[in-house]
């Protein structure tokens, strides 16, 4: 847990922790002055714990692999619409949803964020976003092994109610994009050419 992880020696800043203080960047986003820390401690005090104990957990059992999973869903949820949970839509017969475009279709940690969101609605009923879910998770799989959380998560997104996987396609970096393409699709996020560099890996 996060005890035992803040007793370890702490390991110096890598490639993932880069990335998250990007995507991080990414996801203030336009709504960024309606955001803020602690949002839920009113209306449901539990709520970051309860997101953190269950990523915790499942990050123990998979530190390798769930980090980098946990982030990635966050930035391609942050890439197209905002930071609004618009990924986490299922498709219907008349609509194909963004989890289902090519760029997604690698995608893990979906369980994880329905696991979080299933308690919090047992406890907290319609208050904490799926889109807030996705952000702090994120968070803590990253901070796991530091055993401290790396920055407050500024809270208070709603979630989307329109998905689109053409919106997915044309929006999320492609490895067939040129970097013209890739310039533009970052410069349009508001990050640039250093941002694209790190983030692409």
């Amino acid at each position: 847990g996060l005890a035992r992880a803040s007793s370890m020696a702490r390991p110096a800043p890598s490639p993932l922790l880069l990335l998250a203080v990007l995507v991080g960047a990414l996801a203030g986003g336009g709504e960024a002055a309606l955001l803020k820390a602690h949002f839920y401690r009113p209306s449901c005090p539990a709520a970051e714990a309860v997101v953190r104990d269950i990523v915790l957990a499942r990050v123990a059992a998979d530190p390798a692999a769930l980090p980098a999973r946990l982030l990635r869903l966050f930035f391609h949820d942050c890439f197209v619409r905002g930071c609004d949970a618009s990924l986490l839509i299922d498709s219907t017969a008349g609509n194909t949803a963004e989890k289902d475009a090519g760029p997604n279709g690698s995608l893990g940690g979906f369980d994880v964020i329905d696991t979080a969101k299933a308690v919090l609605e047992a406890v907290c009923p319609g208050v904490v976003s799926c889109a807030d879910i996705v952000a702090l998770a994120a968070r803590d799989a990253i901070s796991f092994q530091f055993g401290r959380d790396l920055w407050d998560v500024q809270l208070g997104r709603r979630d989307g109610v329109v998905s689109s996987a053409s919106e997915a396609l044309s929006n999320i970096p492609s490895p067939s994009d040129n970097f013209t393409t890739l310039e533009a699709k970052f410069a349009s996020k508001g990050l640039d050419v250093k941002d694209l560099v790190i983030l692409s890996g």
